[in-house]
């Protein structure tokens, strides 16, 4: 089967009237579904719901050999986990209220409310989509396992939380719906991105689009395309990078820097599946799964009226945050001793052994940049190391003029109201301590954390010692 099929499960249609089926088909493909099935034999139907994945059925009432109403009776007994949504001819209100008693999703009259069906099968097929991932996720949660672990072993971590991430990826790789991939810059969303593209098993490209700073027209004109002569210098008409993505994904970064009619377009592309190049008086359908990135924080933009609230909703309905480089400080040393090996090779250099004491400097490093900013480290380090033993050199110099001391402000929480406060001779002995222990009994480390000179460390530690009467 396509592994572009929308949706991922198939919709069966039952009706005794072929012009009929083939005039649903027809709506039904205008709106972007394509994994249609036809029955025009209501004894056949049975059989195509066992054979084929179907999920969502569109059922007419009045048939020979087997009625509706009887075929309802059979699928919500058999397949309850299939939506069934009942088409009659007429509008009959006890019809339609017998007919959800006895387990059907919705019911329209057919003849009269094709827009309204369109909307109720696009309703039932979301709906059957989400019950369907959170199956997954569940059974995904539940196990604490991959089902394809190779797809992310591009991305070096040992980190429970990104394994979690990695998890939730897999359950929602196969949906339709928008992916909102947040975190820091340099953490590594397009990388996640990567991986959701080759899960999903899609047969078109992945297009990676930054967003950030274009303004409105020429958002249009990227993402749309445009006809010949639809501006001064049209000269060709150009594909969009949404007809570039078909069958596929796109994913858009820098998300949060979109313009307020920027975002209106989006919302539009998302909301009715389709869009208009540049020029153009005809509609396009959007055949491409959409994944948005940001460093920012949406839900604060969008509670400022920075940013759209339908549109965050819209593009939130999947959403993974990757942690930053700082909060799963374990990945340190596996991430170094990679991008080393690739400097390595890279740069035609034996690889170099790595001192104990870079692994502590880099331990109490908040690393602003990232995944990102510890490679440009690894490299610059390797393109200008002459020894056996990998200098530290480059490494201070970039973490001193980054300011590395991790200075935060004292959270007031530690003096509890009622308690004495410690003396300052004691919160002194405190902080050397602490020092210390984050170092390793690295001095050098430790007089940087303490913002003070490695002597003056080393004259505090030997007044410590020769107070306690050691030698």
């Amino acid at each position: 089967m396509n592994t572009n099929c929308n949706p991922n499960f198939g919709i069966l249609m039952i009706d005794d009237e072929m012009p009929f089926l083939r005039s649903l088909s027809i709506s039904l493909e205008r709106h972007g579904f394509n994994n249609l099935y036809r029955c025009q034999d209501s004894r056949e139907a049975m059989r195509i719901i066992a054979k084929e994945k179907i999920k969502v059925v569109l059922l007419d009432l009045t048939m020979p050999y087997l009625s509706g109403e009887a075929l309802l009776k059979m699928i919500v007994e058999e397949y309850p986990d299939v939506s069934v949504i009942i088409l009659s001819g007429l509008n009959q209100l006890e019809t339609a209220v017998n007919c959800i008693r006895l387990g059907a999703y919705d019911y329209f009259v057919k003849t009269t409310e094709e827009g309204r069906l369109i909307e109720g099968v696009s309703r039932a097929v979301r709906m059957k989509e989400m019950h369907i991932e959170n199956q997954n996720m569940r059974q995904k949660f539940l196990s604490g396992t991959l089902e394809q672990p190779e797809v992310f072993s591009k991305i070096i971590t040992q980190d429970q939380a990104m394994d979690s991430v990695f998890q939730y990826l897999e359950s929602v790789s196969i949906s339709s719906q928008p992916l909102l991939i947040g975190g820091e810059s340099g953490v590594g969303k397009e990388q996640i991105a990567q991986a959701v593209h080759v899960l999903s098993k899609r047969s078109g490209p992945l297009i990676c689009v930054n967003v950030g700073g274009l303004d409105d027209n020429i958002f249009a004109d990227t993402l749309f395309g445009h006809h010949r002569g639809a501006f001064t210098g049209a000269n060709s008409a150009r594909a969009g990078m949404i007809e570039q993505a078909a069958g596929g994904t796109l994913m858009l970064d820098e998300i949060g820097d979109l313009s307020p009619a920027s975002q209106i377009k989006l919302l539009r592309l998302l909301q009715e599946g389709e869009y208009y190049p540049l020029g153009s008086d005809r509609p396009k359908r959007i055949k491409a799964r959409v994944i948005v990135a940001t460093h920012q924080d949406l839900e604060q933009k969008q509670q400022n009226g920075e940013f759209r609230k339908d549109l965050f909703y819209r593009l939130r309905i999947h959403h993974v945050n990757i942690p930053a480089l700082r909060h799963r400080k374990k990945d340190i040393p596996m991430l170094l001793d990679y991008f080393l090996n690739e400097a390595a090779k890279e740069l035609n250099k034996p690889k170099p052994t790595v001192p104990k004491e870079l692994l502590v400097l880099l331990d109490n490093y908040n690393f602003p940049g990232n995944v990102r900013e510890l490679r440009a480290l690894a490299y610059d380090a390797m393109s200008q190391n002459k020894t056996k033993t990998l200098s530290m050199e480059s490494f201070r110099r970039a973490l001193n003029m980054a300011a590395i001391p991790n200075k935060s402000v004292p959270d007031t929480s530690l003096f509890k109201e009622g308690q004495p406060l410690p003396t300052l001779q004691e919160t002194n002995d405190l902080l050397i301590e602490e020092a210390m222990r984050r170092s390793k009994d690295n001095q050098s480390i430790a007089s940087r954390l303490l913002g003070i000179s490695q002597p003056a460390l080393s004259k505090r530690l030997k007044k410590k010692l020769s107070d306690k009467g050691i030698d």
